[in-house]
């Protein structure tokens, strides 16, 4: 009676589903190095953060827009007109590297400020705003330019080519190392400052985050500036893993990254959730990646068939436990 008594506590827990993204990333490891031979390396691991380290970095901007009860479709564009305007500011107008990045992050946070700005503003759906955000910055880079534009500024060769050795003779990418220092910050934003605490009483209920008199306006807007923000920082790891610009670059990301930010346990509705589970989530992405491409005979389509799966188990999940969850 006491197991079953604990059973059912866990399973009606907020954190239930967390845990389940934990429990499906080890099984999908355990299943790969069951599998195939050196599935089970340290490199194999590592590759998971290297090729998904842009991904990872716009998960954490994402979990705090859904935290807050928002959505943003427009990660993906931002991400793909950074690698746009970064190009060709290097390639044709020969700007510093230095100063490019500079104004490109600035860029994307002032584009996220300003979605944010008019969801509060005029009272508008994030999905509606943020969907027009996604037509125009897909559609600004290709005034800039039809084609792809690569990239060959010393800085960002450097940085696509350095690789940082660790012990056993692994090694990971500048990027890699962004994305987690951006997974900790974000960590410490959601759960160590005011801003953070405003957030998950904003998604909570906005109503009450109001009559507790929080700045509920520049927490919303703010919120949307730090996705902006991380969509662009994203756009600058995806030019130095491509070293090039391109309008076509990063095409569904954004879907990818509410299906990570929901599978590594955060609400959809808004209000509870873990940043830290935006890594659990984007890990099981590119586990299911990797699995596929061990396999060989299957195509790279049961990748999205697999996701789009999940997503709905986890989002049918949530809904189940919501109710328990209020009490």
């Amino acid at each position: 009676m006491v197991a079953e008594a604990g059973m059912k506590r866990l399973v009606s827990a907020p954190s239930f589903t967390a845990w389940v993204s934990v429990a499906l990333m080890a099984l999908l490891f355990l299943a790969g190095a069951g599998s195939y031979t050196g599935f089970a390396s340290t490199q194999v691991l590592l590759n998971l953060l290297i090729d998904n380290a842009f991904l990872l970095v716009i998960a954490v901007g994402m979990s705090f827009v859904i935290l807050s009860g928002g959505i943003d479709l427009s990660v993906g564009s931002v991400l793909a007109l950074t690698t746009m305007v970064a190009a060709w500011l290097l390639q044709v107008a020969h700007w510093p590297a230095e100063l490019v990045i500079v104004l490109v992050l600035l860029g994307g946070a002032a584009f996220g400020a300003l979605q944010g700005l008019v969801i509060h503003v005029f009272k508008l759906q994030a999905f509606i705003v943020t969907l027009a955000g996604m037509f125009l910055a897909r559609g600004l880079c290709f005034l800039i330019s039809v084609d792809s534009i690569t990239i060959d500024a010393p800085l960002f060769v450097t940085l696509s080519q350095t690789q940082i050795p660790l012990p056993g003779g692994a090694f990971l990418s500048p990027g890699a190392v962004i994305a987690l220092l951006v997974l900790g910050a974000g960590l410490w934003i959601a759960h160590g400052t005011a801003f953070g605490r405003t957030v998950y009483a904003l998604g909570g209920n906005e109503a009450s985050a109001l009559m507790m008199g929080l700045a509920v306006g520049r927490t919303q807007v703010a919120v949307y500036a730090l996705s902006g923000f991380c969509a662009s920082l994203a756009g600058l790891l995806f030019a130095f893993y491509m070293l090039s610009g391109y309008g076509q670059h990063a095409q569904g990301v954004e879907l990818d990254a509410i299906a990570a930010v929901v599978i590594g346990g955060t609400v959809l509705t808004g209000g509870y959730g873990y940043v830290a589970g935006a890594l659990s989530g984007v890990l099981v992405l590119g586990l299911i990646q990797t699995l596929i491409a061990f396999d060989g005979t299957l195509s790279s389509w049961w990748t999205k068939i697999v996701i789009g799966g999940l997503l709905f188990l986890f989002c049918a999940v949530q809904r189940l436990l919501a109710p328990r969850a209020k009490h």
